[in-house]
């Protein structure tokens, strides 16, 4: 209230100054009473008149944008301009602060990898992040107000949410992929719905069913003609011919077994240990040498092998693994390739520098819409016959994981009719020549015999 007096002293000197003024006129004119009140109201409506100006000027300030300072008055009209503009100034802050946070809350949702829309009492989006928009196949800002059941049609979405029971998430098809959505009550009758692609879980759910389905058959089977050999052993007389051939027969499933729980080990080591080191040189003309060996081993003169190239080139990567992966092309041409057929192994080196290993035979070849299904686990194009020649149905697989850990590429060509062409690309960086790492070597011995010398006291 310290604005008050001030204001009233005002008044009371301009009334008094008017009265004065006004009885010295009127005194002249013999009316000094008339002139007091006369001098009184003049000085009343001068100072109503200044103060209606002055709150005509912040009535103009209030109706504008109050980008500026509000007018800078003495006495009332200066503390009621002061007031409300420190009011003003305090909503908008408190404005800003409340609008900031929303901005960062919507930042936060929009960085979430999971898909977040908001709906209203009546189903009508709120808000949504770009991921929900991409779930949903929604237009974050042309959709706003709509109602979602509208937009989204898939039946167990629009059943989910009419629901109203969201105790479970529901999974449903959209846009080419797996979307698991869960609902959530908040509010007035709001609804906050959080989505999630589970495509790739979802396939990771279905090759690991799969996956188990496929050990388990591949398993149950010799188990079970061990499990009659064995039976058939202890309850029929048998004669010692027909003895060594039960014999002969558990041993070849007993192999089998331990063919498919390598194989099982040796992915399962691939997918889970880190790459290769790409500074441990390895002599490539040994490796195919083996190779050679063990697919000639295999065919016991049942086919014409040929091995050509990489004399004196150096690869850099795990040996047991590239012996793994070269061995089981050169074995599978030898299986699949009938007697008398030809098998060629070779390597070379291309013109950007990176190596190619290739195992081509004359076997029966492959249809075109088999070939992209090759490396998954436990395909077979011909499940009976790969039993047969001792296939485990894994051995593509190891093969692309482990030319992948490599860096490099696995390429399959085949027709029917013309045989099959396997193909491993290994990057240039993997790659070195012998007389290269020679020269490498002499480098180092140059360069440590220098610093050993500058050891040496004098």
């Amino acid at each position: 209230m310290n604005w008050l007096l001030p204001r009233l002293l005002v008044a009371v000197v301009a009334m008094a100054a008017g009265a004065a003024v006004g009885w010295l006129v009127g005194h002249s004119f013999d009316t000094p009473g008339w002139g007091m009140l006369t001098g009184a109201a003049i000085a009343i409506v001068t100072v109503a008149t200044i103060d209606t100006l002055r709150g005509v000027r912040i009535i103009a300030w209030l109706q504008g944008a109050q980008d500026e300072d509000a007018p800078r008055d003495p006495g009332f009209w200066g503390e009621l301009a002061y007031r409300v503009e420190r009011a003003l100034r305090q909503r908008e802050s408190a404005t800003a602060a409340e609008q900031a946070r929303l901005a960062q809350f919507r930042d936060a949702m929009e960085a979430s990898p999971n898909g977040v829309l908001m709906l209203s009492a009546a189903e009508q989006i709120d808000w949504c992040n770009s991921v929900a928009a991409a779930h949903f196949g929604l237009d974050p800002l042309r959709d706003r107000h709509q109602p979602v059941t509208n937009l989204v049609r898939a039946p167990a979405f629009v059943a989910y949410l009419q629901a109203g029971v969201f105790r479970e998430p529901v999974s449903f098809e959209s846009r080419g992929a797996t979307i698991s959505v869960l609902a959530r009550s908040y509010g007035d009758g709001m609804r906050l719905v959080l989505s999630q692609d589970v495509t790739e879980r979802e396939r990771a759910d279905s090759m690991r069913r799969d996956f188990v389905a496929n050990v388990s058959h591949e398993i149950r089977t010799p188990l079970t003609v061990l499990a009659g050999f064995i039976e058939t052993m202890g309850t029929l007389p048998l004669t010692e011919v027909e003895r060594r051939r039960v014999l002969t027969l558990m041993g070849e499933q007993t192999l089998r077994m331990q063919r498919l729980v390598t194989d099982l080990l040796t992915l399962a080591q691939l997918e889970g240990s880190p790459r290769p080191a790409s500074d441990r040189w390895l002599p490539l003309a040994p490796l195919l040498r083996q190779v050679e060996a063990d697919a000639r081993s295999l065919s016991a003169g049942r086919h014409r092998i040929a091995l050509a190239g990489a004399s004196d080139l150096q690869i850099a990567g795990a040996e047991t693994e590239l012996h793994s992966a070269l061995s089981n092309l050169a074995n599978n041409a030898v299986r699949y390739t009938p007697t008398d057929g030809r098998i060629d192994i070779a390597w070379r080196v291309l013109a950007d520098g990176s190596g190619e290993f290739s195992v081509k035979d004359t076997g029966p070849g492959i249809e075109r819409e088999h070939l992209p299904r090759l490396t998954e686990r436990f395909y077979r194009v011909d499940g009976s016959r790969s039993r047969e020649t001792g296939g485990t149905g894994l051995g593509l697989s190891i093969v692309k994981h482990v030319v992948q850990r490599h860096g490099g590429e696995l390429d399959i060509q085949s027709e029917p009719g013309r045989g099959s062409t396997f193909r491993l690309v290994f990057p240039a960086v993997r790659l070195r020549s012998v007389a290269t790492a020679q020269r490498g070597r002499e480098s180092r011995d140059v360069v440590e015999a220098a610093e050993t010398a500058r050891a040496e006291p004098r």
